[in-house]
C-alpha cells in the first residue's frame, strides 16, 4: 500500500517537474527571439503628457477593482492622481459605510453580516455598446455577489448575492444596453438546496457551476432573473457578445479534467480546456415556454434608499434554472487552450478572444464561423451533456509568439488587440486581422489585467491603456515585506507604445474601467441632499426639533451639526448598558460641507454626514464618566470648538434625560 502510495507521489512529481520544465523552455526560447524594437524606455515628453494643471480636470475616470480590500478606487487619468476611495463590500472606518446604522444592511448576507470581500472585476453600464456613466458594477468573489454602485453619488447603492456559487470571479459583466449584469462561479459546488455534507471526492457526481443573469430595470434595479445549471468546472472570466454576437455570452472553464485537490497538477491534463458560449436570447424563450425549474435558494438582496437615506436587506427564497445538459441548444463548449484565462470579445463583436496561460500563442475564434459550425453541428463529441464545436470549425486563426502567458486583451477601437504577458512581463500589440503582432513594451511586473477607457465596449477611446500588476517590484519607496501595488500608463494613440507613468494603486489591482470625465461629471452628479426632501425616519430638519428620547433602555438622540457647533451638546441621564442612537443630521445646505461625528469609547467608527443627510451611530457605554463626542472632518475655523458631552450614570441610576445646546452653563 505504502509502496504504491509512494510510486504514485513519484509519478505526480514528474508530471509536475516536467510541466515546470516546459515552460521554463519556453521562457528561455522567448527571450532568444525577443524583438530588439523592445525598448522600455520612458519617452521625453511623458511628463508634459501626464501633467494636469493646478485647478484643471483629468480627461478620465479610471475605476479600479480594490482585490482583497474590497472596495474600488478613482484615480484621474493621465495624472495617475487617487481621487477616492468607494466603500463597497468592506466596512469603511472613513465614511462609516458598515459602521452606522443606515449602511449595515448594505452588507448583510444568507451567511449574516460580512464585512469584507475580495473584489476583482468591474464594469460600467452602457447604453448602445458605449459607456454611459450611470452606474459601475462590482463583483465580490469570496461570498458572492454583485453590487451596483451610482456615480450621481459614487455610494453603493444596491447588493445582491448569488446563490449556488462558490467564488464569482466570471462576474460582473455587462450585455450591451444593460440588459443583464452575469456572474459565475469560479468553484463548482453542490447546489444550494441539495444536501452539501457529501464527500470531496465524489466532485465528478455532485458538483455544479452556475451562471447568474441578474437583470437590470430601467432605474438601475438588480433581479435575479435566472441561473443556468453547468458542468462542474471552473469558470475563469467572460465578456457578452457585440452587434452580430448581442445575445451571446462566452465564458472560460479550467479544471475540465473535474480535479478536486492538487489542481496545478491534476487540473493541467488536458491539451485544451473550453471557452463556454451560452445564447441567452435561446434561454429567455425556454423561460417564456416555461421550461425553467424554481428551486429553493437564499441570498440576500440590499437596497439603498436615497430618500430615506437608509439601506435595507430581503432574504429571497428560490430562484429560476435551466439544466444545459438538458436543453441542448443554448450552452455550447469551444475548445482553447489549456487553462485559460481571459475571455475577451473585440468591438465588432466577431472576435473572440482566448488566452490560455500555459500556451505561447493566443487563440481568436470568429463568432460567423461558430454559428455556421453548429448551423452544421460540426461537434466533436459532447462534454457533460453540452455539445463541444470542433476546434478549427470555430478558430479564425492564432496569434503565433506573441509572448509566454497571455492573460486579457483590451482592444483600441483601430483593428488593433492588446494582451498582456505574464510570464515573459510585457504587453503586446497585434491586429485583430491578420493576427501579426505589431508592438510589444516590457512592464515592470507580472502583469494582469489592463485596461483601455471603453476597451471592452463596441466604441474604445483608444488613446490611453493602463496595465496592472499581479505580483508586485520595487517601483517605488519600500515600504516592508510588501511592496506597493503598481499600475502603468501607456499612449496607444500612435504606432508605437509609449510608456508615460508609473503609479501605485490599492490592491491588489485586478480589473479596471476608464470613461472620460465628463461622461460622469455632467450626468446629474449629486453635490449636497435636499434637506427638506429628507424622509429619513429620524430627521431633525432644524435646532428646534433636536431632542433625546428614551425607550426603556433605548435611548434616540435627536441631533443636528452645523458649522460649528451640534444640537444638543450637553446629553445627561444616559446609564450604562443603554443602547444609544446618535441620529445626526447634516443642516448644511453647500457642496462639501460634511460633518463628523465620534464619541469616545465606541467600538465602532465614526460618521461622516454629507450636508442633507442623517446617519446613525449606535453606541453602548460599557462605564460611568463623562463621554466627549466632536466633529471629526474639519469644518470650519472654529471646528475644535465643534465638540459636546454626555454624561453616563450607573445602571438604575434616577438622574433624568436632559439637554440642551447654549444654556447649560456654569453657575456663577
Amino acid at each position: 500500500m505504502k509502496r504504491n502510495q509512494n510510486l504514485n507521489n513519484s509519478l505526480m512529481k514528474n508530471k509536475f517537474l516536467k510541466s515546470i520544465f516546459v515552460v521554463t523552455l519556453g521562457c528561455a526560447l522567448f527571450v532568444s527571439c525577443k524583438p530588439k524594437d523592445s525598448t522600455d524606455a520612458v519617452e521625453g515628453d511623458a511628463a508634459q503628457k501626464v501633467y494636469v494643471a493646478p485647478g484643471k480636470y483629468d480627461e478620465f475616470y479610471n475605476f479600479v477593482s480594490g482585490g482583497f480590500s474590497g472596495q474600488v478606487s478613482v484615480y484621474g487619468l493621465p495624472s495617475g492622481r487617487l481621487l477616492k476611495v468607494m466603500p463597497v463590500f468592506s466596512e469603511d472606518p472613513q465614511s462609516g459605510y458598515g459602521y452606522s446604522e443606515e449602511t449595515k444592511p448594505m452588507l448583510n448576507t444568507s451567511h449574516g453580516y460580512v464585512p469584507w470581500d475580495d473584489q476583482h472585476h468591474l464594469d460600467l453600464s452602457q447604453t448602445n455598446g458605449e459607456v454611459d456613466g450611470r452606474w459601475i458594477f462590482a463583483n465580490a468573489n469570496n461570498t458572492p455577489r454583485i453590487a451596483r454602485i451610482d456615480l450621481k453619488t459614487f455610494r453603493t447603492a444596491e447588493i445582491i448575492e448569488l446563490p449556488n456559487c462558490a467564488g464569482n470571479h466570471s462576474s460582473p459583466f455587462i450585455t450591451e444596453n444593460t440588459e443583464y449584469v452575469v456572474g459565475a462561479s469560479r468553484f463548482s459546488v453542490p447546489p444550494d438546496n441539495d444536501n452539501g455534507d457529501v464527500p470531496i471526492n465524489t466532485y465528478k457526481k455532485n458538483f455544479k457551476g452556475y451562471l447568474s443573469f441578474v437583470k437590470i430595470g430601467k432605474e438601475g434595479q438588480l433581479d435575479l432573473s435566472f441561473q443556468i445549471v453547468a458542468p462542474g468546472v471552473n469558470f475563469d472570466l467572460s465578456h457578452p457578445g457585440k452587434k452580430e454576437s448581442h445575445g451571446w455570452f462566452f465564458f472560460s472553464c479550467y479544471n475540465t479534467e473535474q480535479a478536486n485537490t492538487l489542481l496545478e497538477v491534476n487540473a493541467s491534463k488536458n491539451d485544451k480546456d473550453f471557452i463556454m458560449a451560452v445564447n441567452w436570447k435561446k434561454a429567455e424563450e425556454y423561460i417564456k415556454a416555461g421550461k425553467g425549474k424554481r428551486i429553493p435558494a437564499k441570498y440576500a438582496h440590499n437596497t439603498w434608499d436615497e430618500k430615506t437615506q437608509s439601506a435595507k436587506s430581503v432574504i429571497m427564497n428560490e430562484v429560476l434554472t435551466l439544466d444545459a445538459s438538458e436543453l441542448k441548444d443554448i450552452c455550447y463548449m469551444i475548445p482553447c487552450p489549456k487553462s485559460p484565462h481571459g475571455c475577451d470579445i473585440d468591438p465588432t463583436g466577431e472576435y473572440i478572444i482566448g488566452s490560455g496561460k500555459l500556451a505561447a500563442l493566443i487563440p481568436v475564434f470568429s463568432f460567423t464561423k461558430l454559428k455556421d459550425a453548429i448551423a452544421k453541428k460540426q461537434f466533436d463529441g459532447a462534454y457533460a451533456g453540452i455539445p463541444v464545436v470542433k476546434y478549427e470549425a470555430a478558430l479564425y486563426g492564432e496569434v503565433q509568439k506573441p509572448g509566454l502567458g497571455p492573460l486579457h486583451t483590451e482592444f483600441d477601437g483601430k483593428g488593433n488587440a492588446y494582451t498582456t504577458m505574464f510570464v515573459s512581463s510585457e504587453v503586446v500589440k497585434w491586429n485583430i486581422k491578420d493576427l501579426k503582432v505589431l508592438d510589444r513594451k516590457a512592464t515592470y511586473y507580472s502583469p494582469g489585467h489592463l485596461m483601455v477607457p471603453g476597451g471592452n465596449t463596441e466604441k474604445p477611446f483608444g488613446k490611453y491603456m493602463v496595465v496592472y500588476n499581479k505580483i508586485t517590484k520595487d517601483r517605488f519607496l519600500p515600504t516592508g515585506p510588501e511592496l506597493a501595488q503598481s499600475a502603468q500608463l501607456f499612449d496607444i494613440s500612435g504606432e508605437k507604445m509609449k510608456l508615460l507613468l508609473d503609479f501605485p494603486t490599492i490592491g491588489e489591482p485586478h480589473y479596471a474601467q476608464g470613461i472620460p470625465a465628463d461622461k460622469v461629471r455632467n450626468n446629474g452628479q449629486l453635490k449636497y441632499y435636499d434637506i427638506a426632501a429628507n424622509k429619513h425616519p429620524f430627521a431633525t430638519k432644524g435646532e428646534k426639533e433636536s431632542k433625546v428620547v428614551r425607550e426603556g433602555n433605548k435611548v434616540h438622540i435627536y441631533m443636528t451639526c452645523i458649522r460649528s457647533h451640534f444640537a444638543p451638546d450637553n446629553i445627561e441621564g444616559i446609564r450604562v448598558g443603554d443602547e444609544v442612537y446618535f441620529h445626526v443630521t447634516n443642516l448644511e445646505q453647500d457642496w462639501d460641507v460634511p460633518h463628523g461625528f465620534a464619541i469616545k469609547g465606541a467600538n465602532n467608527a465614526e460618521l461622516l454626514i454629507m450636508p442633507g443627510e442623517t446617519l446613525t451611530l449606535k453606541w453602548v457605554p460599557e462605564k460611568k464618566g463623562i463621554f466627549p463626542f466632536y466633529c471629526t472632518d474639519f469644518c470650519s475655523a472654529l471646528h475644535q470648538e465643534m465638540q459636546g458631552y454626555v454624561r453616563v450614570s450607573p445602571a438604575g441610576s434616577n438622574v433624568p434625560i436632559t439637554y440642551s445646546v447654549g444654556t447649560n452653563l456654569p453657575k456663577e
